[in-house]
């Protein structure tokens, strides 16, 4: 079973093991995006993004990165 959108706190880990030189508060949306996206186990329909959800995702990632 592949991350959903609404899999903010796992999407978060993936992030930070994928990224972890990079600091979540300095990444916009659109980067954001694309970079969840691209993850090997993400798999939820693209169109059902938006500002709410990435804002999540962006949330969780800072608090797993400090």
């Amino acid at each position: 079973m592949g991350l959903k959108w609404t899999d903010t706190q796992e999407i978060a880990m993936a992030l930070e093991d994928a990224h972890p030189d990079v600091d979540p508060r300095r990444v916009n949306f659109v980067d954001l995006r694309n970079w969840i996206l691209a993850l090997p186990d993400f798999d939820d329909d693209p169109a059902h993004s938006g500002e709410r959800i990435l804002e999540a995702v962006q949330l969780a990632w800072m608090e797993e990165h400090d």
